[in-house]
């Protein structure tokens, strides 16, 4: 794991705070977190857990991914494809079957274009065959 970039990512809290319109108070309430604690964080005095910043995106609705690249345990490329498989899997207007197929998809011209990994193979497309939809 790369070393916690903590006052980047206190900055970077802080800012998406004030964006919120949130005092210190309402996001330590929000995310379940002392207020002290919190504070740390924004100085960059402390280092949060992966599961401390997931609850901090949570309360501030903004991707934890987002939260673990400004900590520097995710790198950018990695968060993308995180967030692109993510919008997939939430869209409302598209059924299982058909995200399936359209990860498989977006997977295909990731090896394509050199990006994937056989560690992406083994993610939410599943490794089985694409099956064109039926109309």
């Amino acid at each position: 794991m790369a070393s916690l970039n903590v006052g980047n990512l206190g900055e970077y809290l802080r800012e998406q705070r004030r964006n919120a319109q949130l005092s210190l108070r309402q996001l330590s309430e929000a995310a379940g977190v002392s207020n002290p604690y919190l504070s740390q964080i924004e100085r960059g005095l402390r280092k949060p857990s992966a599961d401390i910043l997931q609850q901090l995106a949570k309360a501030l609705r903004i991707s934890a991914e987002t939260l673990y690249v400004q900590a520097g345990m995710l790198d950018e490329r990695e968060r993308e494809e995180l967030e692109t498989r993510g919008v997939i899997l939430a869209d409302p207007s598209i059924n299982e079957r058909q995200k399936q197929v359209l990860l498989q998809i977006y997977e295909s011209f990731r090896k394509e274009n050199g990006l994937g990994t056989e560690d992406d193979a083994s993610g939410a497309a599943g490794g089985s065959a694409v099956t064109p939809p039926s109309h």
